[in-house]
């Protein structure tokens, strides 16, 4: 008795021609992803992409022997030569730093009024390129994280994944219980909604307060600017905290490696975003 063959199974005929069906479960060859030479460089911790493409645009770097002048050069990671001035450039150890900010230093890596910068507290120290992961401006001090793993930072600074923060925040004046809920419940400034997740008066005279105000979001001078619309004036701004990590005895200047304990229980508390205050 002949077999029977399935319509599915059976030859097609196209041309005068039979062609076979495609064979079932058949794996697409994956095509490895190519990104551009400056953002390949950040990644890898060299450098920030700014700093990258100035590189690349200077003839500093070369693709599998010769040299690319094009930032969005695309390049597959691992699978092509880089180099930077003739050398190969090494998967850099990533590095994850708390910095206990003073006041009056810039969160930035140059300043172009000539002001010094966060990177002061980092002289002498042999250390690979780092970027501030998240801000605190040149008037406020405390906790700031510095890292040269760009995909650590954005889950850090990503409203949707970062970490709540804690800030003690002295005020020229004593908040009463309507002013306070107005920080919980937040206000309009400038077309933006400023709100604290948590405010606690942790001492008062009749001149000044100490608060502590925490945030699961962030706006370019968060905290100021909340306190500014129900008037008061900050007269001292310190982050005590990111997520679980806390400022502790980390003297005014001083900077530390964060440890495995202290990465992975940042990762378990993520919950709100960055806040610049």
């Amino acid at each position: 008795m002949p077999r029977r063959i399935s319509r599915d199974a059976r030859p097609a005929r196209q041309g005068g021609h039979f062609v076979s069906p495609p064979a079932t479960g058949a794996k697409k060859a994956v095509t490895p992803p190519r990104h551009g030479l400056a953002r390949v460089l950040s990644k890898a911790g060299v450098c920030s992409r700014s700093e990258a493409a100035r590189r690349v645009l200077a003839g500093r770097v070369g693709v599998d022997g010769r040299v690319v002048r094009d930032p969005e050069f695309p390049v597959v990671a691992g699978r092509q030569r880089i180099t930077l001035d003739g050398q190969p450039i090494a998967a850099v150890r990533r590095l994850y730093v708390a910095l206990n900010k003073p006041r009056g230093l810039v969160t930035s890596v140059r300043d172009e009024q000539g002001r010094d910068t966060v990177y002061r507290c980092f002289d002498g120290a042999d250390m690979p390129w780092l970027a501030p992961v998240g801000r605190l401006d040149k008037a406020s001090e405390g906790l700031l994280f510095f890292s040269n793993d760009p995909e650590w930072a954005a889950r850090l600074t990503d409203p949707a994944t970062g970490p709540l923060k804690t800030y003690r925040v002295q005020i020229d004046g004593a908040p009463d219980a309507a002013q306070l809920a107005r920080m919980h419940e937040g206000i309009e400034d400038a077309g933006e909604h400023l709100a604290a997740h948590s405010v606690v008066v942790l001492r008062a005279s009749e001149r000044t307060a100490w608060l502590e105000i925490v945030l699961d979001e962030g706006r370019n001078r968060h905290i100021r600017r909340l306190l500014q619309v129900l008037g008061f004036e900050v007269l001292r701004l310190v982050r005590v905290a990111i997520g679980p990590v806390a400022l502790g005895g980390l003297a005014k200047g001083q900077w530390r490696e964060l440890d495995a304990e202290e990465l992975g229980a940042l990762t378990a508390h993520s919950s709100g975003p960055d806040a610049n205050s």
